[in-house]
């Protein structure tokens, strides 16, 4: 073995934990969202995503720019879309300045669903994260994540 090959290997076993970290967090605020709200994490991030823009120039994403924001490929962020349009908690419309371009905007009834679903989101995600603490493999990753400053860049050694 290598000196590479020690390298290799921690960073693959960091990346395992961090992957672990992220199922096991996913899978709660799922099971929370779902319970009290009928709604899936994608859903949830969908909806958080879409509240955020705002009218006028740069305001509003297009369905490229919101697949990145939910990390989905462009047709399953459509379908998604759809799904939620049916419930009708977002509606869909082309852009007047580029016919082209299509924009979502969450309905009154998606942002209520969004505001009831946030606290329970939030505590998920602290349920999560103190149970993860609790293994000695991931309290690091926890630590790293709770100590994020909204806005810093990540910094890279």
């Amino acid at each position: 073995m290598t000196a590479t090959d020690g390298a290799v290997t921690a960073l693959s076993q960091g990346w395992c934990a961090l992957s672990l970290l992220h199922s096991r967090i996913e899978a709660h605020i799922e099971r929370a969202l779902q319970a009290h709200h009928g709604l899936s994490v994608r859903e949830y991030s969908l909806l958080d995503v879409l509240s955020r823009q705002h009218d006028g120039p740069g305001g509003h994403l297009r369905m490229n720019q919101v697949a990145d924001s939910v990390v989905l490929s462009q047709s399953a962020t459509t379908r998604l879309v759809s799904r939620l349009e049916d419930r009708g908690l977002l509606s869909r419309y082309i852009c007047d300045t580029d016919r082209r371009g299509i924009y979502t905007d969450v309905s009154r009834t998606g942002l209520e669903l969004l505001a009831a679903a946030r606290p329970t989101n939030d505590a998920a995600l602290r349920e999560a994260l103190d149970e993860a603490a609790r293994n000695p493999e991931l309290a690091p990753l926890v630590d790293a994540v709770e100590n994020i400053r909204p806005g810093a860049a990540p910094t890279r050694a």
